[in-house]
């Protein structure tokens, strides 16, 4: 397999950085703003809860994109390659966020506001889930098996690099503006900032090479027929894409009772400030990006299955501890909480992207990991933070969402032990199962 020089190698990891920042960018910008601008600006009524309602549900369709843009994307960066849906998928994701800062609001062009916000969000939600993918294969198909894990892991930090930026947009935002202002039009300045992310994130992406296995499989391919990668998917991968969706259940559901349904229980439970909430998830951030490619490296020594199941068990024993801490009403006891739930969660999220690559050929590669990937955030994290409160609300007590919890963390542990280790691969072998180092 052809591998690519540092120098090279490193550019390669930008391109696919600077994507998922701005994807978590946007999103903590669009979760921000649907709680609090969006249900005035383009859901006003008479029930303010009504209009949050309305304006979460905007949030929540761009979920259900994710999985269409994941399919789409997948099966042309399965025929056409990486590079060009890369740089689609930016462009797309970028247009969608700059045309929301300049979207008029209700008061202005009526129920057309609304419904232009949700078509955008669909927009979002669409490219989002081609992104991913693309994103993580230019890294796995240009680097060497030896530091797969490692290198393929710097997209995965673009979560906590893109909620650290977007965090600090808010915070400067709030500083020099008064909340009547920022209500107004500040709002809209942080949604036309991600312009500036996207040309830089264009322009790398543009020089960047198409990954060199995709281009051996074509060649290999000659002037044979292709399929639609998708029936390859269904027919010969069917089993691995079970196994992707059943990974991703815990790392994904939890991540957003860790950094979401905290901020319901702090503030309507504990009676703390919204603040108090965001601050502990920017000090967890911080370390979450540290934590991610540590836990990267580590999978290309002992495995990806080792590092995966300890972040799995390890959330399942946490989700017991964790609203304890909270309890304390100690901001450094649930700093310490929601710091120690982001490394766990790195465990699975840092050797992830490799093991999902690991998992697929190369002409199914985009397109399995992309629908495995993304439509198993339709029944975790797109619902996890509702099923939470919902459980909360019913009981009373937040021991049944420590249950959920634990409950997805086993569908993650089940669903590791039946995959077998896949560290070593080479990537342009196609034959999974006969290019995997060990067993079930």
């Amino acid at each position: 397999m052809t591998t690519t020089n540092q120098g090279s190698l490193r550019k390669i990891i930008g391109a696919s950085m600077v994507g998922t920042t701005v994807e978590w960018y946007d999103f903590f910008l669009y979760t921000s703003a649907a709680t609090l601008v969006f249900n005035k600006v383009f859901f006003p009524t008479s029930d303010p809860l009504n209009g949050t309602l309305l304006s979460l549900g905007t949030y929540a369709l761009g979920f259900v994109a994710r999985p269409l843009g994941g399919l789409v994307f997948g099966h042309y960066g399965d025929k056409l390659g990486r590079k060009r849906m890369l740089v689609a998928s930016l462009l797309m994701m970028g247009i969608a966020t700059f045309l929301i800062g300049l979207l008029p609001g209700y008061a202005t062009i009526g129920v057309a506001a609304p419904i232009l916000l949700t078509v955008l969000r669909l927009a979002q939600g669409f490219a989002i889930g081609g992104e991913w993918g693309g994103a993580i294969l230019i890294v796995s198909e240009h680097g060497s098996a030896e530091r797969r894990g490692f290198w393929t892991s710097w997209p995965q930090a673009g979560v906590p690099a893109g909620n650290l930026l977007a965090t600090a947009v808010l915070a400067i935002l709030a500083a020099v503006q008064s909340d009547e202002a920022f209500l107004s039009w500040g709002w809209r300045i942080a949604f036309l900032l991600s312009a500036v992310l996207v040309l830089i994130g264009l322009w790398i992406r543009i020089s960047i090479e198409e990954s060199p296995i995709f281009l051996e499989a074509v060649a290999k391919a000659g002037d044979k027929p292709e399929k639609a990668p998708i029936i390859r998917v269904i027919k010969h991968s069917w089993r691995e894409v079970l196994i992707a969706m059943g990974a991703r259940i815990a790392e994904n559901g939890s991540f957003y009772i860790i950094t979401g349904f905290l901020l319901v229980y702090l503030t309507q439970e504990l009676g703390m400030s919204r603040s108090t909430g965001l601050n502990a998830v920017v000090i967890g951030s911080a370390v979450h990006l540290v934590a991610i490619p540590a836990w990267g490296a580590l999978s290309d020594r002992v495995g990806r299955r080792g590092v995966y199941l300890f972040g799995a068990i390890g959330l399942g024993v946490w989700a017991f501890l964790f609203f304890a801490m909270l309890d304390t009403k100690s901001f450094w006891v649930i700093a310490a909480a929601v710091t120690l739930g982001l490394v766990l969660h790195g465990a699975m999220y840092g050797p992830q992207a490799a093991f999902f690559s690991e998992l697929f050929d190369t002409r199914v590669r985009y397109s399995g990991a992309s629908i495995g990937y993304q439509l198993a955030s339709l029944g975790a994290g797109a619902v996890a933070p509702l099923i939470a409160t919902a459980l909360l609300a019913d009981t009373g007590s937040v021991l049944p969402v420590s249950i959920y919890v634990a409950g997805m963390c086993l569908i993650t542990v089940v669903a590791v032990v039946l995959a077998s280790e896949t560290r070593g691969r080479h990537l342009g072998q196609d034959d999974v199962r006969a290019s995997v180092s060990g067993t079930a």
